[in-house]
């Protein structure tokens, strides 16, 4: 018997009957979470049993926890199509993404400098310049702007045949934008999301609903830096997600704690007991 398949046993001998305690003596609102999970498990494209395993028993279950709340922005949000373009984001949206992604393309060989000064080695960075709104590493002026809807701005670095597993981010009020800043002429280094690879040679931008299933890959003997924006939703009530994401901003570095368990915080500060494996 692998180990793969030891712990996916463990994981199913602790479900089964925890699930079936819950309905016992909690048995409409566990329904009411079953079924909300299942609706929030259905936006993921080519269903896999990691996918559904990983939702239920492994990393996805604060994803699932999560999933009445993150209906709920659904409901206060645009149609979310889980992969954007640019184009699908409203002019004030548009303009504070653009802005930063055009400063980090103009400075590109700067930042990479001062981040490769500051992270020596290690297998995952993430050098933070805004982090729920908060600002933290203060060296590109352009980013100590107020925005209205970027709300973390960041550098996540791989190194060398580094790749994160496949995973879920917790909450929906955000979307994920991502742009390689040295893309290696690799089909060895993506993103997987939605069934499909993108391969960073043929387009360094991506922008994305992180609470799909994914996992990001470096198989080359080289650093891979991704820009690592998160953006509220676009939305009609774009106030409203903003209140809410404060709200979360409050228990921010106890989520890093659960999610960045290999990463290396270079400006933020440092998250405790971490457990998890999570970003791109």
């Amino acid at each position: 018997m692998t180990r793969k398949t030891r712990k996916a046993l463990r994981r199913t001998a602790i479900a089964v009957p925890l699930a079936a305690l819950l309905l016992w003596f909690l048995f409409w609102p566990t329904v009411v979470w079953i079924v909300a999970g299942l609706v929030d498990l259905s936006r993921n494209k080519a269903k896999t049993r990691l996918m559904v395993g990983r939702y239920f028993t492994g990393n996805g279950i604060p994803t699932w926890l999560l999933s009445p709340f993150n209906l709920l922005v659904d409901a206060l949000s645009y149609r979310n199509p889980g992969i954007y373009r640019l184009e699908d984001f409203p002019p004030a949206w548009r303009e504070e993404i653009e802005t930063v992604l055009d400063t980090f393309r103009t400075r590109r060989e700067e930042i990479t400098a001062e981040i490769d000064a500051k992270f020596h080695d290690g297998r995952r960075g993430m050098y933070v310049y805004r982090w729920y709104g908060k600002q933290h590493i203060r060296t590109v002026p352009e980013f100590e702007r107020d925005f209205r809807y970027v709300k973390t701005i960041a550098v996540s670095v791989f190194s060398g045949k580094e790749s994160t597993t496949w995973h879920y981010g917790p909450l929906r009020l955000t979307l994920r934008v991502l742009l390689n800043l040295k893309p290696a002429d690799s089909d060895r280094v993506f993103i997987e999301c939605q069934g499909r690879r993108h391969l960073w040679r043929d387009d360094p931008l991506y922008i994305f609903d992180d609470t799909l299933f994914h996992r990001s890959v470096n198989e080359v003997d080289a650093r891979r830096y991704n820009v690592f924006m998160d953006v509220i939703r676009p939305s009609p009530v774009p106030g409203v997600l903003s209140v809410l994401l404060r709200g979360v901003s409050a228990i921010a570095d106890q989520m890093k704690a659960m999610f960045y368990k290999n990463w290396r915080m270079i400006g933020a500060p440092k998250a405790k007991a971490p457990a998890g494996d999570a970003a791109a």
